[in-house]
């Protein structure tokens, strides 16, 4: 649990030393607004897509919803361009969206009040693509090995070759590997049968496809980006990790940059996409940091 204690503002908006600071009564006309529009309304489309998830699965059509919104790698039969911006409102579970809600209105509320709700919003999208762009990235250099594999089996499929396949590539993971096994088995039995090769590079495809296909979904990039841009606009605020264990912003997002970092390295495939994270949090600071240099008052 994280909560933020907001700091004291003194009275002008921007200053030739370029340190940022703003009055309560500066942020907005009409004050300080606990729940601006976008945030709300950003709110209000993710749990009603996550509804759409829901009722989706008990109707069985779960998977072609996933398939069609969700962001897949450009290596995937299943990527569109449309991806980048509708992955944003979808979750895996009510837990990740809960997640991703909280952060979203407790880092963003002090940026969309300062900067009003246009600004907030192309930040917010700019910030999911850039994470989209580098998540891919990541996952176009991961998979390589896999690819380079895929087609050195097709080129020269064997029983020893089939299973060597599924093992180093963590596919009996997900697959059966005594019945990979039993396959593999029954083909050194009968090597002339030409069934046998085209069936095992059937299987290593679908092998392949299983990596290809995994779906990312979640707001996670865009709120990095928020988290970024309130610690560098906000870094000597503190935040209350469980209620009882104060940091300063810019230590927590340095510190939480670091251990996605880490685990994003030590975890290469994993289920969490921690650099779309670091994309989310890197194009943040680099649009906030890029406006403050320039004293610019918009982004758009």
């Amino acid at each position: 649990m994280i909560v933020v204690r907001f700091p004291t503002i003194p009275k002008f908006v921007f200053h030739q030393s370029k340190k940022f600071v703003v009055s309560y009564q500066q942020i907005r006309p009409g004050g300080f607004n606990v729940l601006p529009p976008v945030i709300k309304n950003l709110i209000i489309i993710n749990g009603l897509v996550l509804l759409a998830q829901y009722t989706s699965g008990a109707w069985g059509s779960e998977k072609a919803l996933t398939d069609f919104f969700a962001l897949h790698s450009i290596q995937s039969d299943l990527f569109k361009p449309h991806q980048f911006i509708t992955h944003l409102f979808m979750h895996g579970d009510f837990f990740h969206f809960l997640f991703n809600m909280f952060a979203l209105w407790m880092f963003g509320n002090m940026l969309e009040n300062l900067w009003g709700s246009k600004r907030f919003l192309t930040f917010y999208i700019l910030c999911g693509l850039g994470a989209a762009v580098i998540h891919l990235g990541w996952l176009f250099y991961e998979m390589q090995p896999l690819m380079s594999e895929l087609s050195s089996y097709k080129s020269s499929p064997s029983p020893s070759g089939f299973m060597s396949f599924f093992d180093q590539n963590g596919l009996t993971r997900i697959f059966d590997r005594q019945q990979l096994q039993a396959f593999a088995d029954t083909w050194s039995n009968d090597l002339s049968n030409q069934a046998y090769v085209d069936q095992s590079i059937v299987y290593a495809q679908q092998g392949a496809d299983v990596m290809l296909n995994t779906p990312t979904v979640g707001a996670s990039g865009a709120v990095f980006g928020c988290l970024a841009a309130f610690g560098y606009l906000f870094p000597n605020t503190l935040i209350y990790i469980y209620f009882f264990f104060p940091i300063k912003a810019k230590w927590f997002v340095i510190l939480y940059a670091a251990a996605e970092l880490w685990m994003g390295v030590r975890n290469s495939g994993g289920s969490v996409a921690h650099f779309a994270h670091l994309g989310g949090a890197l194009i943040g600071f680099l649009l906030v940091w890029y406006w403050n240099k320039k004293n610019r008052r918009t982004f758009y």
